[in-house]
């Protein structure tokens, strides 16, 4: 496992700069491993892992570098809750942990960067120091994963009855006893011109 440095430098490249948001990501993916037992992610461990993650800020840029999940490996999942969160599964054990940012931690920087009049920039420098139990809370929880959702190839590929387009992983919609995809189905999130 790469050191919370090495990990942090490979996230802010990959991410593009170093921020706060970097420094809480690369934390709670070491913390969240660690939780659940993973050791080696992205070798030995890497089909055993999955993570949900709850927000699309940089903190998920983070928990991919470390944790070398990703939505293309279906082994990272992403669902809008607008939450500083993630979840962290062993695939073999059934052992999981969410790890949620705590927001407190905002005004706890200060105790621990004071000199530091930009609060961006005390956020980020006291977030690297803060002791896991004041920038985070963990729960133990039970995830029941699809098979659909599962890391792996496609369960089935349908077509669509209507446009012809091909459906995967069970994300096909039965209306009228036809298959449809969802843009057929009425949840087409573009207009066609």
């Amino acid at each position: 496992m790469q050191s919370f440095e090495e990990s942090l430098e490979i996230s802010a490249t990959i991410h593009g700069h170093l921020c706060a948001g970097q420094v809480i990501g690369v934390r709670m993916a070491l913390l969240g491993l660690r939780l659940i037992g993973i050791d080696d992610p992205k070798g030995a461990d890497r089909k055993k892992l999955h993570v949900t993650v709850e927000i699309d800020r940089c903190a998920t840029d983070a928990i991919q570098s470390v944790t070398g999940c990703s939505l293309g490996k279906r082994s990272l999942r992403w669902l809008d809750f607008g939450i500083m969160a993630a979840t962290f599964v062993n695939l073999q054990t059934g052992k999981a942990a969410r790890v949620l940012a705590r927001e407190e931690a905002r005004e706890l920087a200060k105790k621990y960067c004071p000199a530091l009049a930009d609060k961006y920039q005390r956020q980020l420098e006291a977030y690297r120091v803060m002791p896991e139990e004041e920038l985070f809370a963990v729960q133990e929880v039970k995830v029941s994963i699809p098979a659909c959702d599962m890391p792996g190839r496609p369960i089935r590929r349908v077509q669509c009855a209507q446009c012809g387009d091909y459906v995967q992983d069970c994300r096909e919609v039965e209306r009228d006893g036809k298959t449809l995809c969802r843009a057929c189905a009425g949840q087409r999130y573009y207009e066609l011109i």
